[in-house]
């Protein structure tokens, strides 16, 4: 059977919708990689990450907590089942469209922390100077919003975003993606990538 969204939110996120943050440490999941996970995610939920791809489950955009599964396997799935290809970023575009739906009718407001860093990040993966802007804003407000525990926990993900939109303002792209999606770097950008921050491939 196909994988259902509460499947996707229940591994991406443990108990961290219903308490606000996960109980357990996830970064490995979020931020770890490895051939291990990319074979886990694409076995349990490859077949939907095509579908995704391909423009289907659009009956997943009606509801929030849908439409968030939806982005996880657009925008974070994708990586992982198609790492160091140029189908990686394939979702992007799709991911970005379905947030910016959801920023204009404020449904971010209705979820908890967790839930709204990850609608935020295909922002952040965004080669888009405006796009970028808007995901700093949309986390420096998610920081300043949250108690101080939580503050502590999403001032990485804050300093990630400065660092995301420094880049594409500077490049107007992630240079580290020129080898995979088959284009040329610039002097500057080479320079760049010997010596700059990478961020995921």
């Amino acid at each position: 059977m196909s994988a259902q969204p509460k499947d996707i939110l229940d591994f991406w996120f443990g108990d961290g919708l219903s308490t606000g943050w996960p109980s357990d440490d996830r970064s490995a999941l979020w931020f770890g990689g490895g051939p291990a996970l990319d074979r886990q995610i694409s076995e349990r939920f490859g077949s939907r990450v095509e579908q995704a791809l391909d423009g289907q489950l659009v009956e997943w955009e009606n509801d929030l907590l849908e439409r968030l599964a939806l982005v996880i396997l657009l925008d974070q799935f994708t990586r992982n089942v198609h790492r160091g290809q140029a189908r990686a970023f394939a979702g992007d575009g799709r991911a970005q469209r379905l947030v910016l739906q959801s920023l204009a009718l404020d449904q971010d407001a209705d979820l908890p922390a967790i839930g709204r860093v990850f609608l935020y990040m295909p922002l952040m993966h965004a080669e888009s100077p405006a796009l970028q802007d808007e995901c700093v804003l949309k986390f420096e407000a998610l920081v300043r919003q949250s108690p101080p525990a939580l503050q502590q926990k999403l001032l990485g993900n804050l300093k990630a975003a400065r660092a995301h939109a420094d880049i594409v303002l500077r490049f107007g792209r992630f240079p580290h993606r020129n080898a995979v999606l088959g284009r040329d770097s610039t002097p500057e950008e080479s320079a760049f990538l010997t010596h700059g921050p990478r961020f995921g491939q």
